[in-house]
């Protein structure tokens, strides 16, 4: 071996330099990959307590029960949680409260009123409508079917908000909500019944998430769902 290398020196070297360059990416790839997988396992749980902290300690300074100065003499909010557990049982409250048949009509009285008043009714009974849609007896999300309004061939997942559609003079037509991924936004359209099919076996929730997610969220079957979406 040593005479062989005494004999071709430069070919010797360049392979003990490639052989050690394929060792030194090997490491550095075996790097990268760790260093990818620590982020696809950590980012979403770092994300998650993020957004709830950020949600928590946003509702615990909208109530004034502890305050302190900083540095330049403004004065903020600092409770340590107490006011998100005061908003939070406040709004347990009241709707235990609206659901009680002597203190809902209450609620109700205060409702008509608020949308019998000028100017204050626009703002809100949309406001209103928006959360109904997503929560209580009025939600609209629960019907989630697949749209076809550009090519035959070619669909959209979208939420039937209205199935009658007749109040604007079309007939056997439905409203769809087609959510954007990546956006909190979407597009509403009036098409004919005979271009949706019903998602019977996925969720609505899961369809929201895959719409959103751009494809990219798992889409569990629901079987909970087969027979209950018609139109």
């Amino acid at each position: 071996m040593v005479f062989l290398c005494e004999l071709y020196p430069s070919r010797f070297s360049y392979t003990i330099i490639m052989s050690l360059s394929r060792r030194n990416q090997w490491r550095w790839r075996k790097v990268l990959q760790y260093l990818i997988q620590g982020l696809l396992v950590t980012a979403p749980v770092a994300i998650t307590i993020y957004l709830i902290y950020w949600f928590v300690s946003s509702v615990d300074s909208w109530l004034p029960i502890f305050t302190v100065k900083d540095v330049d003499g403004r004065v903020i909010n600092r409770n340590y949680g107490l006011g998100f557990v005061v908003i939070i049982a406040a709004l347990i409250a009241i709707g235990f409260l609206s659901s009680n048949f002597l203190t809902s009509r209450i609620f109700s009285l205060f409702d008509s009123w608020l949308e019998r008043t000028p100017g204050v009714k626009f703002i809100y009974s949309s406001i209103k409508d928006f959360f109904e849609a997503f929560a209580g007896n009025k939600r609209k999300f629960k019907k989630a079917v697949l749209v076809s309004i550009f090519q035959p061939d070619v669909f959209q997942l979208g939420f039937i908000t209205d199935e009658d559609a007749s109040e604007f003079g079309l007939t056997d037509y439905v409203s769809v909500y087609v959510p954007n991924s990546y956006a909190v936004t979407g597009q509403l359209y009036m098409v004919p019944k005979h271009k949706i099919k019903i998602l019977d076996d996925v969720s609505p929730s899961d369809v929201l998430k895959y719409a959103i997610s751009g494809g990219v969220a798992e889409v569990e079957e629901d079987k909970h769902h087969e027979g209950e979406n018609q139109v």
